[in-house]
C-alpha cells in the first residue's frame, strides 16, 4: 500500500545480542500483511558503497589499527550515502523503511563508549543525515552480559572487530542509549529485551501502530 508520498522511517538500536534482527523480520511481516511496502536496510551498509565500508570497519585486517576518529567518519560516510541513495527515495515513494541502526549508534558507540564526545559526533551526524530523522526509534534495552551470552550460544563465525570489545565498552554504549532515550522520549520506544521474543514483538507493534495511518 503506497502511503501517497509520505513514508515511515523506523530505526532499531541496541547493543549486541538484543534480538534486533529477529524483531525487524517480525515487524516486516506484520507491516507487509497490512499491505505496506517495506524496505529493510542496515548500517553501516545499505548501499554497495556502504557495504564496502561495513567490511572495512568490521572485518578487514587493516581495520584493526583504526583510530576512533577514522571509525566515526567511516560510519558517517556510509550513512550519508545510505540517506541519499536508499532512504530518501524509498520514503518519497511512500514506503516503510526499517534500518538496523542509524545515527544513534554512532552517538552511543563512538560518542560515548569511544569517548570522542557527544558534541563532535552530533555535528558529524547532522552533516551526514542532511536533516533526515527517524519517525520512530526502537531501542531494545538489554544488559550487555545477557546479550553476549546469547551471541556465544548461537554464533558460529569468529567475532568481528566491534564484538571483540570489553564488557565495559558495551556498558558505556548502553548508558549512551539510555541518555538518548531520556532526552528524546517522543522519538524513542524503549523495549525491555529481557522479555520473551513474543512480548518484545507485541511491545514494538503497539508502538509502531501509532505511526500508521
Amino acid at each position: 500500500m503506497a502511503r501517497k508520498g509520505k513514508g515511515l522511517f523506523i530505526t532499531f538500536e541496541g547493543t549486541e545480542g538484543t534480538g534486533k534482527t529477529t524483531q525487524i523480520k517480525r515487524l516486516e511481516a506484520k507491516l507487509t500483511a497490512r499491505g505496506e511496502t517495506v524496505v529493510l536496510s542496515r548500517e553501516p551498509g545499505g548501499t554497495p558503497l556502504g557495504e564496502k565500508i561495513r567490511h572495512l570497519v568490521k572485518h578487514a585486517e587493516c581495520g584493526r589499527a583504526m583510530v576512533p576518529r577514522t571509525e566515526v567518519l567511516l560510519f558517517a560516510a556510509s550513512r550519508a550515502q545510505h540517506v541519499e541513495e536508499l532512504i530518501k527515495p524509498s520514503l518519497r515513494r511512500g514506503n516503510v523503511v526499517i534500518s538496523d541502526r542509524y545515527f544513534d549508534s554512532t552517538t552511543a558507540y563512538q560518542g560515548v563508549a569511544r569517548a570522542i564526545g557527544r558534541a563532535e559526533v552530533r555535528a558529524i551526524n547532522r552533516f551526514a543525515i542532511d536533516g533526515l530523522l527517524p519517525h520512530l526509534t526502537v531501542w531494545i534495552d538489554l544488559k550487555p552480559e545477557i546479550g553476549f551470552q546469547r551471541i556465544q550460544s548461537r554464533k558460529m563465525e569468529p567475532p568481528d572487530r566491534m564484538e571483540q570489545e570489553k564488557m565495559d565498552f558495551y556498558r558505556a554504549v548502553r548508558d549512551g542509549y539510555a541518555e538518548l532515550a531520556e532526552s528524546e522520549p517522543g522519538r524513542f520506544l524503549v523495549v525491555d529485551g529481557a522479555q520473551s521474543p513474543e512480548a518484545v514483538e507485541e511491545a514494538i507493534w503497539n508502538g509502531v501502530k501509532k505511526h500508521l495511518n
